[in-house]
């Protein structure tokens, strides 16, 4: 009988323990493809049952997520746990109280994320997603068009234009050291314009451009001298091609085209289509002489936020902090969402993913460069700067022209969130 009252006594603890706090179900919402749904589905019943809540997941794909996220932000119907793109920050939360503050919950961790992370996270200074991996573009070179042509992979820009040099003369005209095309040429630009002044594209300060014309302009020229040199195709022979994946065409698979500037977690997508015997790898960052910063583009690849209107926000922090910290959420979540920001969820897993991807965001990760406005990638800013690149590949305007039509045009897109 006395083991009966201890055995009921011992499974009334387990009950209270793996019971949802207040009975209330917490909700957590983001898109993605199967792998990643089946995953996130597993880590939120290993931390639901680790901290005595259920979590129901609402899971999408990315199409539509955008639209359904804004009607629910507008009602005050979201999810307690969302993830949200980070670009979209500013849309929710421009002055930082679109979502719950993360640094008042005490269930999160924050010291696994380094300030800059948190920095990059945040709107006016109040932490509103904490990034889930970071990504960064890298430039990627196929070794083996180097080696043919007999020439190193260059390490500067200005080693590279002697390489292309020797690269069309031993090789042939039709052969390329580069690609640059539409969001991948905004992205020089930007990474010209950012290795010479250490500025990014918005002063946080003002709220406006920190480019001057003639800084915007030199980068804009910079673009030109790639075509000019011949180390990238210019826009008319790509829009004549039909402005075609660098991965689905047949010269870069068979390394006539030698390098380009991606996210380095697609490595894959630009190694899996190579001709057997192409080898592509990926570099440090290329400086330009006078360069005061890598000028790297490194951002959240997403963040997760909480809202503001949950009903128990202490609970959905512990569901948050135990996906991207704790043992149960890291294994189950794995690198489904990329290499993880998390320092704990790093350490752990340190071995997972492909080689060539660790390689390429060690080197993101260790360039320098100013932190990133997520302004560098609102729609109508990317829209305006790659239409105006366009302009100028077609000789309609100048560089200067071009440096201040960008310019003015995002400023009156960054007036509407002061």
């Amino acid at each position: 009988m006395k083991r009966k009252l201890i055995g009921a006594a011992l499974a009334g603890t387990m009950l209270a323990q793996i019971s949802p706090a207040g009975a209330d179900e917490l909700r957590m919402a983001w898109w993605g493809g199967d792998s990643r749904h089946v995953a996130t589905q597993k880590a939120l019943e290993l931390c639901g049952a680790k901290h005595g809540h259920v979590i129901k997941g609402e899971f999408t794909g990315f199409d539509g997520y955008l639209e359904k996220l804004t009607t629910q932000m507008a009602g005050s119907t979201e999810a307690d746990i969302m993830q949200v793109n980070w670009p979209w920050l500013p849309l929710f939360s421009k002055d930082g109280t679109g979502f719950a503050d993360l640094r008042n919950l005490k269930p999160l961790d924050l010291t696994q994320w380094s300030e800059e992370d948190l920095a990059a996270g945040s709107m006016s200074g109040v932490l509103q997603g904490l990034p889930v991996s970071t990504t960064g573009r890298a430039f990627f070179f196929n070794t083996t068009t180097f080696e043919k042509a007999g020439v190193p992979i260059p390490t500067t820009w200005t080693e590279f234009f002697e390489a292309t040099a020797s690269v069309k003369e031993k090789l042939g005209a039709d052969y390329y050291t580069f690609n640059a095309v539409k969001e991948t040429a905004q992205l020089l630009v930007t990474l010209a314009v950012v290795q010479k002044t250490g500025k990014d594209l918005v002063d946080p300060a003002t709220n406006r451009v920190a480019w001057t014309p003639e800084e915007l302009a030199e980068g804009i020229s910079f673009l030109g001298k790639l075509v000019e040199t011949g180390a990238i195709r210019s826009q008319k022979q790509e829009a004549a091609d039909g402005n075609v994946n660098l991965f689905e065409k047949p010269d870069w698979a068979a390394g006539k085209i030698a390098g380009s500037y991606e996210w380095d977690s697609t490595y894959s997508k630009y190694a899996d289509p190579l001709a057997e015997g192409q080898v592509l790898k990926p570099v440090p960052m290329l400086k330009l002489d006078g360069a005061v910063t890598d000028g790297v583009y490194r951002k959240p690849s997403m963040v997760f936020a909480i809202s503001k209107n949950s009903k128990n926000p202490e609970a959905a922090a512990q569901i948050l902090n135990c996906l991207l910290n704790e043992p149960e959420g890291i294994d189950a979540l794995g690198t489904s969402r990329g290499l993880p920001a998390s320092k704990a969820a790093a350490t752990r897993l340190a071995n997972e993913g492909e080689p060539e991807v660790r390689a390429a965001n060690e080197i993101v990760m260790a360039a320098s460069g100013p932190l990133v406005s997520p302004f560098n990638e609102h729609p109508e800013i990317r829209g305006l700067f790659i239409d105006t690149l366009e302009e100028f590949a077609y000789g309609q305007i100048d560089a200067m022209a071009a440096a201040e039509q960008i310019i003015d045009g995002t400023n009156d897109v960054l007036a509407d969130f002061d």
